[in-house]
């Protein structure tokens, strides 16, 4: 299972065709995460003044149709993340059938993103 970060938003938007992260423009791939403390880690750096809701898409990786290579980042990883973590990307439009669920992320007493739970 690989994770990506999206505003609810965005996930919804032209569901009837494959998803296109705004990453995919600019840097060639969506970005995803390999677990929950790396997709919290990569929410505080890049999503902290993202407005709720932020969700998280569960992706099956066998199920994605576009090439998915697993990468170092481009420069140092967000702080929290494991030392040599290394992210998924898909280098394509995600075809909607590989997401398998949907998890929203929760914000702690701190304002800060702190969990996953449920979409429902």
């Amino acid at each position: 299972m690989i994770l990506h970060l999206a505003p609810l938003d965005d996930w919804l938007s032209d569901p009837g065709r494959p998803y296109a992260a705004a990453s995919l423009l600019t840097d060639g791939f969506i970005h995803c995460s390999p677990d929950e403390r790396t997709v919290l880690a990569v929410a505080n750096s890049f999503f902290a003044d993202t407005p709720d809701p932020l969700m998280v898409l569960l992706i099956e990786e066998s199920l994605v149709e576009p090439m998915v290579k697993w990468e170092a980042p481009n420069g140092a990883p967000p702080p929290g993340t494991a030392p040599g973590v290394l992210f998924p990307h898909i280098y394509g439009r995600l075809n909607r059938t590989a997401v398998v669920g949907l998890e929203k992320v929760l914000r702690g007493p701190d304002g800060r993103w702190a969990s996953l739970s449920p979409w429902s």
